[in-house]
This record gives C-alpha cells, sequence and structure tokens, in this order.
C-alpha cells in the first residue's frame, strides 16, 4: 500500500516536471500558464514548483537559469495572494541573491520581486531589503525599457504599502531613486516617474541633502518636447507630460531658488511653446511658494512678463496667482508692499483685458480686478470709477456672454462691500437711470432688448447690495419699481413681477450677513409686499389685469421666498416685534402698520374674503413657518383653528393646500405638550371627516400628507399611524396614485416651509428611520394588492428608495432589487425615471450584485431608451453607460446587441438625448478592448 501511495504522489509531479521540462528546454510559453493555473487550484504548492525547477535554477547556462526563474516569477505573478510568510523569506533572499546573477537572469528577477511587492503576507522590512539590493546590485538605466518599468512599478507598490517602512531609510531611499531614474528617455517610465517624485515629495519622505539633485534629475525635462508617433498603441500625449512634470515642479518651495531662474530664462526664449509653458508653471507655483521664495526673484519674473506680448491669457492667469498669494502676506509698513510699485501697469493690463473681445480674457480679467481690489489702499478713487464703468458695461452683456456678466455680477458684489461710496457714487445712479428707462419701455409695450436690458438692471441691483449702505439705496429703487407696477403705469407681465422677487429675494440673502441689513429689509421690504397683495386681493367692479398678476400662483410663490428668506435670519428679539403685526393683519384685518393703507374694503382672508383675500395665506406661511422656534405666535389657537377649517376648503385649492402647509409648519415647531396633543387630535378629526366622503377629500388627503411630514420630520410617534393611513389609501381608487406621489414628498426635502433653514425641527437620520419603519409593509403590501393596485406601490416604493442615502440602501440592495426591476415594467413615466435615478448610482457602487440582473437591466434599459418621455430616455441612457462599469466579462455578450440597438437614439430629436446615446455608445465599443 505504502509503494501504491507513492507512485499515486509521484504522478502529479512527473506531469509537473514534464510542463517545467517543456517551458525551460522546449522555449514554450503555454506550460507557465498552465503550471500557474494547477498552483491556483491546488494541484501544486510553490514550493513544488520550486523543487521542479531545481535543476534548472542552479544550470550554468544562464539562458536556462533564467528560463527557470522566469517560470517561477510568472506562477508568483499568478498565485502571490496563496504565499504564506515564511515562503515570502525565502523567496525574497532567494531573488535578491539573483540580481547579482547574469544579466539574461536580471529581467525574470525583477518580475518576481515585483510579484513578491504586491504580497500581504510581506514581512516587515523585507520592502527596505529588496529596494536595498535594486539600488546597490542593478544598473537600472542600462535595462530594456520594460524592465525598467518594472522596477519602477515594484517602488511603486512598495511606497503604496509599506509607506513607513521605506521613510525609516531616511534620504538614502531618495538618493536611491534619483540613480534609479537619472537618464530615463521613455514617456512610459517618465509617467510613472514623475508620479513617484510628486510622492516623495507630497507624502513628506526625507529629502535630506538631495534637494537639488531630484530637482535636476526631474527638470532636465523642462519643457518637454515630446511629439507621439502616428498610431502610437500607448495614448500618451505631450500634454499628459508636461502636467505630470509641472505637479513635481510647483510641488514644493524647496525647489524654487532652483526653479525659478529656469522659468525666467525659458519666458524669454524665442520658442512659443517654452513661454506658454513656463508662464503655466509659474501660475501652478504661485498656489505653492510664498514670500520668502518669491521676493527675490519679483523683479526680473515682473521684467520678463512687461516684455511678453503674447499669450494674455496665460500672463493674467499667472499674475492672478501671484496676486492671491500676495494676499496671504502681511507688511507693517505701507511702502513694503511689493504692489505699489506696479498698480499703473497692473489696472492697465487689467482694464485692457476688460475691453478685450475674447471673452476668456474678460473672465480673467474680472477675477483679476476682484483680487485687486482686495488689496489694502492700492487703488485710486479713479481706478475705482473706471473699474465700475467696466463692471457696469459688462453687467448688460448680451446672452452670449452670459459667463462674463454672471462674473461681473459677482465681482460688482465683492468689491461694493469694499468700496460702498465708489459704488453709490457710480453705479447705484446709472441702474437707477437704466431702471426708469425700462419701466418707460415698458410703459409703451415690450421689446425684446429693452426687456433683456431690464432684467440685467434687477440683477445688478441685488448684486451690489453687500453693504448697508447700499441696501438703503437700492431696496427702496426695487420696491418702487414694483408700486408702478400696481398703480398701472406699466403693461407688466407675471415675469416682470417674479424678476423683480428674484432680486429682491438675492438681496434678502445677502443682508442676512449683516443684522442691521437683515432688519432693514424686513421692516421695509415685507409691509410693502403684504401692501400690494392686499391692494390686489381687493374686490373690484372691473377687476384690474395688473392687479389679477399680483395674485397669480407663480407670483405668489416668489413672494413667499422673498418673505420667508427675510425672515429666517431674524433674532428672536426682532421677530418677536413683527410678529405682532403680520399675524393680527391675516386674523383681524388690522392694516395699520402697512403702507399706503386706505383699501377699498375690508382684509379678511378667514372669514367672508374673496378667493384673491384667501390666496394670501401662502403670504402668511413664509412668515409664520420661517420664525425662530422660540418666538411666541399671538392667537395661536385662533390661528391654528382658522388655517385647519381653510386647509379643507375645494372652492380654492392654492389657499387650501397654503393653510395645510401653514398649519403643519406650525405643528411641527410646537413644543410637545397638552397643545400639541390637541392640535393633532382637531387635525386627525378633520382628516377622517374630510376622507370619508364629499368634495373635499383631495384637501383632506392634502392636509394629511402635510401634517404626516411634519411629524416625521421631528420623530413623533403618532407619524406611524398617520404614515399607515396613508399607505392604506394607496388602494383607494380615486386617490391611491396622489397618495403614491405622497411618498416622494414625504422624503424629499422643502423649499418654503418645515425646512432646517426656517428652523423647522428636521432629525439628520428621518429618511433612514422612515425606510426601516416602513418598506416592509410597503413590500408586503406589494405582495398583497390586486393587479391594478400594485403600480402605487411600486410608485411610493420607487420614491422613497430613490431619495435613501445610498449607504443604507445597499445592504437592502438583494431583497429589494426585484421589486425595483419591476417597476420599471410600470407604464407611469414618473416611477420609470424614479427608478432609473435610483439604480444609475447603484450600478456604479455594487457592480456584484447588479452584474447578477445584467440580462433584465439591458433589456429593460434598451426598452426605455425609445420611451415618449425625454428624460426616461436620458435617464435609461445614462444607466446603460453604468452599465459598463459592472465586470467585464458579464457585459461582453452583450455587446453587439446593445451597439446596435443604440444606433436609434444617435438619430434621437432631442440634441440631450443624443449627448447620452453618444457618450453610452462610446463606452459599450471600447468595452473588453486593451487598456478601457
Amino acid at each position: 500500500m505504502a509503494a501504491a501511495a507513492a507512485v499515486e504522489a509521484a504522478a502529479p509531479m512527473g506531469a509537473l516536471w514534464g510542463l517545467v521540462h517543456d517551458f525551460v528546454v522546449g522555449q514554450q510559453e503555454g506550460p507557465a500558464d498552465q503550471v500557474a493555473a494547477d498552483v491556483k487550484s491546488g494541484n501544486y504548492t510553490v514550493l513544488q514548483v520550486v523543487e521542479a525547477l531545481g535543476s534548472s535554477l542552479e544550470n550554468p547556462e544562464p539562458r536556462t537559469r533564467a528560463r527557470g526563474i522566469q517560470l517561477l516569477s510568472q506562477v508568483l505573478l499568478h498565485c502571490h495572494t496563496l504565499l504564506l510568510e515564511k515562503e515570502v523569506v525565502h523567496l525574497i533572499l532567494f531573488y535578491e541573491n539573483r540580481l547579482k546573477d547574469h544579466h539574461l537572469v536580471i529581467p525574470s528577477v525583477l518580475q518576481g520581486l515585483k510579484a513578491l511587492s504586491l504580497c500581504v503576507a510581506l514581512p516587515p522590512g523585507l520592502a527596505v531589503s529588496v529596494l536595498k539590493a535594486i539600488f546597490q546590485e542593478v544598473h537600472v538605466q542600462s535595462l530594456p525599457q520594460v524592465d525598467r518599468h518594472t522596477v519602477y512599478n515594484i517602488i511603486t507598490n512598495f511606497m503604496r504599502t509599506r509607506e513607513e517602512e521605506l521613510k525609516s531609510l531616511g534620504a538614502d531611499f531618495t538618493f536611491g531613486f534619483i540613480q534609479v531614474m537619472d537618464g530615463e528617455k521613455d514617456p512610459r517610465n517618465l509617467l510613472v516617474a514623475f508620479r513617484i517624485v510628486h510622492d516623495l515629495i507630497s507624502r513628506d519622505y526625507s529629502l535630506g541633502p538631495f534637494v537639488e539633485e531630484l530637482f535636476e534629475v526631474t527638470s532636465c525635462y523642462f519643457p518637454i518636447d515630446f511629439t507621439p508617433p502616428p498610431n502610437d498603441p500607448h495614448g500618451i500625449q505631450r500634454e499628459d507630460l508636461i502636467l505630470s512634470l509641472r505637479a513635481v515642479l510647483a510641488s514644493t518651495p524647496r525647489f524654487a531658488e532652483f526653479l525659478l531662474p529656469l522659468l525666467i530664462e525659458k519666458v524669454d526664449s524665442e520658442v512659443l511653446s517654452a513661454k506658454l509653458d513656463s508662464l503655466q508653471t509659474l501660475n501652478a507655483c504661485c498656489a505653492v511658494y510664498g514670500q520668502k521664495e518669491l521676493k527675490d526673484f519679483l523683479p526680473s519674473l515682473w521684467a520678463s512678463i512687461r516684455r511678453e506680448s503674447s499669450q494674455r491669457r496665460t500672463i493674467l492667469e499667472m499674475l492672478l496667482g501671484f496676486l492671491k498669494l500676495q494676499q496671504k502676506w502681511s507688511y507693517e509698513d505701507k511702502d513694503q508692499r511689493p504692489l505699489n510699485g506696479f498698480k499703473d501697469q497692473l489696472c492697465s493690463l487689467v482694464f485692457m483685458a476688460l475691453t478685450d473681445p475674447s471673452t476668456q480674457l474678460q473672465l480673467v480679467g474680472i477675477r483679476t480686478l476682484t483680487v485687486l481690489g482686495a488689496q489694502p489702499d492700492l487703488l485710486s478713487s479713479e481706478d475705482l470709477e473706471l473699474a465700475v464703468g467696466h463692471l457696469y458695461r459688462l453687467s448688460f452683456l448680451k446672452e452670449d456672454s452670459q459667463s462674463c456678466r454672471v462674473a461681473a455680477l459677482e465681482a460688482s458684489g465683492t468689491l461694493a462691500a469694499l468700496y460702498p461710496v465708489a459704488f453709490s457714487s457710480h453705479l447705484v445712479p446709472k441702474l437707477a437711470e437704466e431702471l426708469r428707462v425700462g419701466e418707460s419701455n415698458l410703459t409703451n409695450g415690450d421689446e425684446p432688448t429693452q426687456c433683456s436690458r431690464h432684467l440685467c438692471c434687477l440683477q445688478a441691483l441685488s448684486a451690489v447690495s453687500t453693504h448697508p449702505s447700499i441696501v438703503k439705496e437700492t431696496l427702496p429703487l426695487l420696491l418702487q419699481h414694483l408700486w408702478q407696477v400696481n398703480r398701472g403705469n406699466m403693461v407688466a407681465q407675471s415675469s416682470d413681477v417674479i424678476a423683480v422677487c428674484q432680486s429682491l429675494r438675492q438681496m434678502a440673502e445677502k443682508c442676512q450677513q449683516d443684522p442691521e441689513s437683515c432688519w432693514y429689509f424686513h421692516q421695509t421690504a415685507i409691509p410693502c409686499l403684504l401692501a400690494l397683495a392686499v391692494q390686489a386681493s381687493m374686490p373690484e367692479k372691473e377687476p384690474s389685469v395688473l392687479r389679477k398678476v399680483l395674485l397669480e400662483d407663480e407670483v405668489l410663490a416668489a413672494m413667499v421666498s422673498v418673505i420667508g428668506t427675510a425672515t429666517t435670519h431674524l433674532s428672536p428679539e426682532l421677530a418677536a416685534q413683527s410678529v405682532t403685526y403680520i399675524v393680527p393683519l391675516f386674523l383681524d384685518g388690522n392694516v395699520s402698520f402697512l403702507p399706503e393703507n386706505s383699501f377699498p374694503s375690508r382684509f379678511q382672508p378667514f372669514q367672508d374674503g374673496s378667493s384673491g383675500q384667501r390666496r394670501l395665506i401662502a403670504l402668511l406661511m413664509a412668515f409664520v413657518c420661517s420664525l425662530p422656534r422660540n418666538v411666541e405666535i399671538p392667537q395661536l389657537n385662533q390661528l391654528m383653528r382658522e388655517l385647519l377649517e381653510l386647509s379643507c376648503c375645494h372652492s380654492c385649492p392654492f389657499s387650501s393646500t397654503a393653510a395645510a402647509k401653514c398649519f403643519a409648519g406650525l405643528l411641527n415647531k410646537h413644543p410637545a405638550g397638552q397643545q400639541l396633543d390637541e392640535f393633532l387630535q382637531l387635525a386627525v378629526d378633520k382628516v377622517e371627516a374630510g376622507l370619508g366622503s364629499g368634495p373635499c377629500r383631495s384637501q383632506a388627503f392634502t392636509l394629511l400628507l402635510w401634517v404626516t411630514k411634519a411629524l416625521v420630520l421631528r420623530y413623533h410617534p403618532l407619524s406611524s399611524c398617520l404614515t399607515a393611513r396613508l399607505m392604506g389609501l394607496l388602494s383607494d381608487p380615486e386617490l391611491g396614485p396622489a397618495a403614491a406621489d405622497g411618498f416622494s414628498l414625504l422624503m424629499s426635502d422643502c423649499t418654503d416651509v418645515l425646512t432646517r433653514a426656517g428652523h423647522a425641527e428636521v432629525r439628520i437620520m428621518f429618511r433612514q428611520r422612515f425606510f426601516t419603519d416602513n418598506v416592509p409593509a410597503l413590500v408586503q403590501g406589494f405582495h398583497a394588492a390586486p393587479q391594478d393596485v400594485k403600480p402605487n406601490y411600486l410608485k411610493g416604493l420607487s420614491h422613497v428608495l430613490n431619495r435613501l442615502p445610498k449607504p443604507v440602501l445597499l445592504p437592502e440592495l438583494p431583497t429589494l432589487l426585484s421589486l425595483l426591476l419591476e417597476a420599471l415594467s410600470c407604464p407611469d413615466c414618473v416611477v420609470q425615471l424614479s427608478t432609473l435615478s435610483c439604480l444609475q448610482p447603484l450600478l456604479l457602487e455594487a457592480p456584484q450584485v447588479m452584474s447578477l440582473h445584467v440580462d433584465t437591466l439591458v433589456t429593460k434599459f434598451l426598452n426605455l431608451s425609445s420611451s415618449p418621455s425625454m428624460a426616461v430616455r436620458i435617464a435609461a441612457l445614462q444607466c446603460m453607460h453604468a452599465l459598463t462599469r459592472l465586470p467585464t466579462p458579464v457585459l461582453l455578450p452583450y455587446k453587439p446587441q446593445v451597439i446596435r440597438a443604440l444606433a436609434k437614439p444617435l438619430d434621437d430629436k432631442k440634441r440631450l438625448v443624443r449627448k447620452e446615446a453618444v457618450s453610452a455608445r462610446g463606452e459599450w465599443f471600447l468595452l473588453g478592448s486593451p487598456g478601457s
């Protein structure tokens, strides 16, 4: 039996010896792959492979030794994860010793060390040992390109996994690498070498006394002079090398004393590409170098830059970098500031850029002007007047220069905060005149060009309102403009009023940073807006078209945004003053605090008021739902009952929805206690009565939805009961689809009520808790529901999952994915879009789970890429693009089918669809190709 066992054990070893012999003697490559596969499958151990290679590893013929080590190295490259620590130790010692062998052996030895550098089981100290052996025994630059690349890979692997060990070598590691890199010429290797140098510096390896040597070994390639050969399979471009080298040169101030003279020399050269590269590198250095490194070279740099009359944008960008850097420096004496001597030339250069036809040059000029203006006591009053004039002109550029116009507005806001007198004197009067001219043109009828200038003027007025003194000039201009609309002096449309409100909101946002401006805006703008709205809501014998404009949904929404923004940042003391006027306005009709308050009839939005007056409840909502929580609201009990009653009034859906939202917003902030319980009971009774039957079912449902959201956000115990009630409505023939969409509202962030900015109580984890508490019931309800009701459950589920943080969803994905895939077959476009939006990031973050369903995903995504909805087509194509992140072997069988199918959306009538189709199809074309 012992003999039989010996024969059985010898049989597989005999096969191994045969494979080794075929590789070493027969010069065949196939056996190496077979041996590696057998080791991975457990047929042999690495030790057995070494035993089988014994004679070839010790053969006196260098070529035979090289083939033996080559086989072992290839096996290690495939199987390095299987090695034990003691095996790694012996193999390292063997390979280090072989670095002294014949030059024919060295490439295979390096491949083996590369495999061992990837071992997790590498014991401490061996990384240092390997690198020392390479530095001492191998003249790297005498090796072929591929072997030099292997050395760089070994160093990179050890730097990634054994950083602290390598740092223990101190400057010796840096010096060793300098020797390895010195003389490198191949662009493939240079990209890796530059990355290593950058990591040496950025990860704080010791450079010791070798700073200049490290600079020399890299800067010798500057400026890059490389033209890739035609049909280069490696795809390395000149720009890749330029950016990699620039990152190295600009990575440390310790290179400054060597680099700056080189850059000055190249800026003065006759080669245009060298000038450009030098200026851009100098620009990159400005973000890293400090005053100490630059001050000695500033005169020479400035002299070189002044001599240059080309590449103006690059020069200006470089100057911008210098100016930003100079902002960080401090000087006790004003006369010591180096910019003072160059101020006139700098201003001339910037103003020239601002008048240039090039948009890109104008943009850099605007940014440079902003930084110049931030330098204390640099610009004169004449400079400021010129600057304001340029910004005024740029603020009225046409649509095709939108980026410049936006940049000019931002710069105006920044500089107006620093120089309020200059902007009050030179800009605000021009804008006031522009607004007056705009009003005149609107009185005579709309002209597109004038309307565009009118809009630009409104935007400019809000942009410069960054200083309290300017706000006191610009806010009255905007409010006066609204009064002109109300008096019928202009042919106004809703878009005109909305534009003014948008400017007011932007102004209110800027005022939030300053308590004085915030209170001034609030006590000036809010009464004015309320007065305009109350005036417009009054009944008239002949209703005015202009006043109807002020009561439109979109206009009231714009006014809500202004009032909310103007209220959120009030101090509790000032908010308490304001609430004593505004709440009685709506409950008692007290208009005494409003400007021009002589109205033809009483304001009673909750009593016998017209539908126009009831619509203004939205403005009350904007105010009371933006107050700090500790502000006491007068007549709260009456207010809540009035809101509850109006919320179920079916004659005006806009008013009832506003009342429901206002009620919910106040509930959310109300402290726990008996009064809150009473309000909740009133709300539940109102909801149940309204949901029973009759004309108010829709309004009662809306009330249920908003009250549920108010409680979900604050983790109130009643929220689970109300959510269950909402879930029960998914089967309701009339309200089912709306109930499904209601889950989107519950999970979404609102903009007008129940916001953190408006001091609502919003718990951080409310979405996760809602998911945990309710998704199991949704899934169970889906399985139990009749076929015609299932889409409602799918829609609700899709809304919940789409707004859930992805780290929470990923662990639940295996159980929920089948439902999401079923949701893609739902005919409802909202469900399709929500589900696609949910799946697209999951394809990127959970490729292994998603790849199990690749057949279904490909089929459904391709079907939806022909959807009647443009948004669905775009989302489906984005998902097709994201599919390419799944494992390539899983996707390759579908590649021909997908490429054919994606040809159709290339001809889609919508440009955005065509764009996504091109992107997705391109990725599928590249699937499986080398380097993809």
